[in-house]
């Protein structure tokens, strides 16, 4: 059998491999390089990670297949506007890249290139295809004109090249004021394609940069340093969401343009995918920034939102944020998935992750009359249900005041309530069958405390000639171990945010994505649990020990997804 090329790949799976496999097939390229290039202005969000997951997986994919060749995916800061960056977002973004599971060689940014940018800038200048435009910023809005008609050419567009050099580089020295001047390409004021209508190339900013300090005080725009950056790096295949397709034939430009001058060791082109969009959240970068910086949540990393830091808190692991961008798939049109498909996701992967205890959330005390005072029997109860073939079990306290869940008790319960009533017998889980005798009730009426005897001889068997069809969780009250609980749930009350005032988008969170529960009671194995351990409290949900708030001696849970979509059913879905 003859050996295959080393180029040979698997049939496509989505439209971005079939381009990748036809241009390894037709000799364009020998290898792979795709690029990740956030913006160090914010955190990262679950939108981000579909096109994590795209290009450091498309790299790990086709490197398996070019080995030796430098196949890879670029970590590259995106630093052009000194203004809104900082180191504190790039370590977050490095932290999340690496959470879910993806490396890099080494960490590239625009600013490593600032030199020659501008030395690109200058030739397209001499080159005639650019000028030093000194219009304000409404004004030059104002000649782009519209959709529907042409723009006008700016007055300054016939600036000699003589000046416009001069120009630019008294911009560079610093000796005009932020917003004086700008560099625009020189196309076409009349293209259908508004980005094409002598777009800024350069602005003055008199800021510090976090990378390169106070050397710049002029910042070139991301439409002509993402290009170059691409172009120098050996990018071949630039692949970004769909709001960039309209820049694109910009794109093109200025790799055209500069080819030839600036060397570039190959062509790099850039197609577009659909973005990951969820419903019932938000992932506009400047709503998120609104939210933290106006106290609304608890910092970037607030399990509320929608950022792979808040994500991570709140116990989503990155198997499961994987598995939805997988079950998303590349496509070329933009959708919005349902948040229940995220959370099958992570139901799916934790069902096999989170070992099973017992939790009481909303504690009412059951004291067993017939129980003697002093005993405590110590009960063997799995960690795992059937149907995960794992083993495992610890050992829980039973005795003669317990904690079972308020909602588990009703004085005057419907047909078919299974659980705890006056006179209703049901299970203890992993223990005996008890019968409600009593009730003691507050001065208001509110049941405070439940009186039931229980059967010695229903230890891991039923009652014989009774047919008890209730199973309730509990905690022994003498070994419960205190805790806060978090109850989270979607951002918003509407499936899509308000477009809107800011006030209709504050106003469309949902008051209940974040409910606090104090004194609750947990199960005494919990009691040496650490932060970020995950369990599936039985019937609640699955939750997780809190990495920040949790103390040795004051746990703190976060719910990461009730056990069913609860949220669907409350919709009536």
């Amino acid at each position: 059998m003859s050996e295959s090329p080393a180029h040979e790949v698997a049939k496509p799976s989505d439209f971005i491999r079939e381009i990748i496999n036809k241009d390894l097939e037709a000799g364009r390229h020998d290898k792979v390089v795709t690029r990740f290039p956030p913006e160090p202005n914010g955190f990262l969000h679950i939108g981000h990670a579909k096109s994590i997951c795209l290009n450091f997986g498309l790299a790990k994919e086709y490197s398996k297949r070019l080995p030796g060749t430098g196949t890879d995916c670029h970590l590259r800061f995106d630093d052009t506007d000194p203004t809104k960056e900082d180191t504190l977002f790039e370590e977050s973004i490095q932290a999340d890249v690496r959470w879910l599971g993806f490396e890099w060689k080494q960490i590239y940014h625009a600013s490593d290139y600032f030199e020659r940018l501008y030395e690109c800038a200058e030739h397209l200048i001499e080159a005639g295809k650019a000028y030093v435009c000194s219009l304000s910023d409404p004004e030059i809005r104002e000649y782009r004109g519209t959709v529907k008609s042409a723009g006008k050419n700016s007055p300054y567009r016939e600036r000699s090249v003589e000046e416009n050099l001069d120009l630019f580089r008294r911009m560079r020295k610093g000796e005009f004021k932020d917003g004086l001047h700008v560099l625009r390409a020189k196309i076409d004021m009349a293209n259908p394609n508004m980005k094409m209508r002598d777009p800024l190339l350069y602005r003055i900013r008199h800021a510090r940069h976090h990378m390169t300090g106070d050397q710049w005080c002029i910042y070139p725009m991301y439409d002509f340093a993402h290009p170059i950056s691409d172009a120098i790096e050996g990018i071949t295949h630039s692949i970004c969401t769909l709001e960039f397709e309209n820049n694109r034939e910009l794109y093109d430009w200025v790799v055209d343009e500069l080819m030839e001058f600036a060397k570039f060791p190959t062509r790099p082109r850039q197609y577009e995918f659909a973005r990951l969009n969820l419903n019932y959240t938000v992932m506009s970068k400047r709503r998120l920034l609104e939210l933290v910086e106006g106290s609304h949540v608890r910092g970037w990393d607030d399990p509320r939102l929608p950022t792979l830091a808040g994500l991570r808190r709140r116990g989503y692991t990155p198997e499961s944020i994987r598995d939805l961008c997988a079950s998303v798939g590349v496509a070329k049109a933009n959708s919005t998935v349902d948040m229940a498909q995220l959370e099958f996701c992570i139901r799916n992967d934790l069902n096999h992750k989170a070992p099973r205890v017992m939790a009481v959330l909303n504690p009412l005390k059951l004291v067993i009359e017939n129980y003697p005072d002093d005993k405590v029997e110590e009960l063997e109860a799995s960690y795992w249900p059937h149907d995960v073939p794992k083993e495992g079990s610890r050992m829980v306290p039973f005795s003669k005041e317990i904690f079972i869940d308020r909602d588990d008790f009703m004085l005057d319960p419907p047909k078919k309530y299974f659980r705890l009533a006056p006179g209703t017998e049901v299970r203890l889980r992993y223990a005996y069958c008890v019968t409600c005798t009593d009730v003691v009730k507050d001065d208001a009426g509110n049941v405070t405390e439940i009186r039931c005897t229980y059967d010695p001889d229903t230890l891991g068997k039923n009652p014989e000639g009774r047919k008890v069809k209730g199973t309730i969780h509990w905690v022994s009250a003498a070994h419960a171990v205190d805790a806060e609980v978090r109850l989270y749930d979607r951002l918003l009350s509407q499936e899509a945010p308000p477009t809107g005032k800011d006030s209709e988008f504050l106003n469309a969170i949902n008051p209940d994505a974040l409910v606090v529960l104090t004194g609750c009671k947990l199960e005494r194995s919990l009691a040496d649990a650490k932060p970020q351990d995950r369990f599936q409290f039985e019937r609640q949900g699955y939750f997780i020990n809190d990495e920040k708030d949790s103390k040795p001696d004051a746990p703190v849970y976060n719910r990461i997804v009730t056990l069913k979509d609860s949220w669907a059913r409350s919709q009536g879905k």
